[in-house]
């Protein structure tokens, strides 16, 4: 393992063990509570996989299911399109990288870079409407270079079951709203059930230097959750995601089962009296030249990784942000060993705590600053940066193999969207956020935009209070937390969704489809201005993630395009699933012999010839219909 990756002590995971898995072939060595990325990095893999379009090399970009880039496969025939960032690491596991030819590190089809100007968005429907009869020919091709994975061509040996379950109230989001919403609906009496995608309960907790109760944010995390599994009318399933919010209160989860546990995953369909969403928010990136290269990551995830698992990105860091939360990330990489070279910040002033914690570690800031783009091939080697109000020709180089961005976060809407609730355009925060709900559905914390720990902390009290009180159970007033704000809780964000007059060079709004800026304005130009065929038309926010880190920025640009207020815009439909689900779970059981059962009447006559008649089977609990089974022979 690299040990100049990881730090010497703190996160979350076992030092006194070791893990072996292999990446393509390669062995290399993890410790116990790694997922894959956080594994890679400590050692040192800074390429994990090539874009669709392009094929341009990509790294590990963010730490949760937002992940756009770090796709695998796991197995020699297991299931494609899996985010390293939310896999478990686990002994002997193996991991394969996707959508390269034939090795990662050299890709043939790497050549379509060169061939961009003729891949223009949209080139699809331009290129090959004739002639008619040689689509066979084009699809050929062009199934062989585009595409995320390839599919598992032998069966599946794993076993997926299907449950159902009912509840008072359902909590999705196992954060500090989450856990401070499951904690007073329980206290009440309610019957609870709580959920998150993650198998560490706490969130952000986990991967900050936050205190609650003279305790540090996951301790604090761990002593909830411990105290809610031991009340009979709580269920805690971690590592489940909340996939699909339906009419009537019926939530859909996708639960990964527990290492060494049988099965692969069970599909559940939760109906509650009333749902609390506190699913929390997604850092987003912003859009300049280069900002795909390996070594640029979001600034939490950057911040995440040393907190969470001791290992470092990278070992020089520029941070480039328009809000204070960033400035966690300079402190916390500093502290860890990592030469932050500077603070790159498009706003004239900061929250004055921070700054001060800033000088403190004798950080450079910039303030009034931004990053014109970010260079070095293979992965990053330097930045440049210049003054925002600045001529565009005039920058000054910065070297670092690590670039921490921010630009605001975007509140995870998608389940409130999908239950039918409306959202709209909030100009404090930057950010899309809900309006009003058409089911039984409470939202808390960041979800709503109130970002800050004790903002989430005393909102997911009120809603579990309200959704307590709205199933029927008299609450007592929530208890009193003492707790410590994180440093960055306050302060601005200074909208900077594209840099004005970047560098020459693709500037990516949506990197899992190789989408740039410029395809959002070229399809603005042909017409395309509404954001369901903007959508369409560039692929903006089609792949895998949804558009999680993509979406913002695409209609930001759409809007300053037509010169109408991003208010106006409107967002893109958000369909089920939040995140993939695999085929098997929605398959469950009911597959092979089960998925056709044949009912045969008491007389009919057994095929082996003898004239015995067949037994009627029991019923079987999974199957729609009673199966037959045949005679002696069978």
């Amino acid at each position: 393992m690299t040990r100049r990756r990881r730090t010497g002590s703190g996160g979350q995971v076992d030092r006194r063990g070791a893990i072996s898995f292999c990446f393509d072939k390669r062995r290399y060595q993890g410790l116990p509570g790694d997922t894959l990325a956080s594994a890679l990095l400590a050692n040192g893999v800074t390429v994990v996989g090539r874009s669709v379009k392009y094929h341009r090399k990509r790294g590990i970009f963010s730490i949760g299911s937002e992940e756009p880039n770090a796709l695998v496969r796991i197995g020699n025939d297991g299931q494609p399109n899996t985010r390293a960032t939310m896999v478990p690491l686990i002994d002997g596991l193996e991991a394969w990288s996707q959508n390269r030819w034939p090795t990662l590190g050299f890709d043939v089809f790497a050549m379509l870079g060169a061939l961009a100007p003729l891949l223009s968005t949209g080139f699809y429907y331009k290129t090959f409407m004739w002639p008619r009869r040689a689509w066979k020919a084009y699809e050929h091709v062009i199934r062989k270079v585009a595409g995320l994975g390839e599919p598992p061509v032998r069966a599946d040996p794993d076993a997926y079951e299907h449950a159902f379950g009912h509840c008072d109230v359902l909590v999705v989001g196992c954060g500090p709203a989450g856990l401070s919403a499951a904690r007073v609906a329980a206290d009440a009496g309610a019957d609870v059930w709580l959920v998150d995608e993650s198998p560490w309960a706490g969130g952000w907790l986990n991967r900050e230097r936050a205190t609650i109760d003279s305790r540090t944010g996951s301790e604090w995390a761990a002593a909830e959750i411990a105290y809610l599994e031991s009340l009979a009318n709580v269920r805690v399933l971690l590592q489940t995601t909340a996939f699909g919010y339906y009419d009537h209160n019926l939530v859909a989860l996708a639960q990964l089962p527990a290492a060494g546990s049988a099965g692969r995953q069970r599909l559940w369909r939760v109906r509650a009296s009333r749902v609390i969403l506190a699913t929390g928010a997604i850092e987003r990136p912003c859009v300049f030249a280069g900002n795909d290269l390996p070594g640029v990551m979001l600034a939490g995830a950057a911040r995440a990784y040393v907190n969470q698992f001791g290992v470092r990105a990278g070992h020089r860091a520029v941070v480039f942000t328009n809000n204070d939360s960033a400035y966690r990330t300079a402190m916390d990489l500093h502290d860890a060993g990592v030469t932050v070279v500077a603070v790159v910040d498009c706003r004239t002033a900061a929250d004055p705590g921070v700054e001060e914690e800033i000088r403190q570690r004798k950080i450079p800031i910039l303030k009034e600053h931004v990053l014109v783009c970010a260079a070095g091939g293979s992965r990053l080697r330097h930045v440049r940066v210049r003054p925002a109000a600045g001529p565009a020709g005039r920058s000054s180089r910065l070297k670092c193999d690590l670039l921490a961005v921010s630009a605001g976060w975007s509140p995870a809407i998608h389940l409130h969207a999908q239950s039918g609730g409306v959202s709209t355009y909030d100009e404090a925060t930057a950010s899309v956020i809900p309006a009003d709900s058409r089911q039984a559905t409470h939202l808390a914390g960041a979800v709503c935009g109130r970002f800050g720990l004790a903002r989430c902390l005393d909102d997911g009290a009120r809603a579990g209070a309200a959704a307590a009180a709205k199933a029927g159970f008299s609450c007592q007033p929530p208890r009193a937390v003492a707790r410590s704000r994180l440093p960055g809780d306050a302060g601005e964000v200074a909208p900077l969704w594209a840099v004005p007059d970047s560098a020459s060079g693709k500037a990516f709004v949506d990197l899992q489809n190789d989408v740039t800026g410029g395809d959002v304005e070229q399809a603005c130009l042909e017409g395309y201005e509404s954001v369901e065929h903007l959508k369409r038309y560039t692929t903006l926010g089609m792949g895998t993630d949804q558009g999680k880190t993509s979406n913002i920025n695409g209609l930001a640009i759409l809007a300053g395009r037509r010169g109408r207020p991003i208010a106006s815009i409107g967002t893109t439909t958000f369909r089920p699933p939040y995140t993939p689900v695999t085929m098997g779970a929605v398959a469950g059981p009911e597959v092979r012999e089960r998925l056709e059962p044949v009912r045969r009447s008491p007389t009919a006559r057994c095929a082996c010839g003898t004239g015995c008649r067949i037994r009627p089977q029991r019923p079987v609990a999974s199957a729609r219909v009673l199966s037959g089974r045949r005679g002696k022979h069978a």
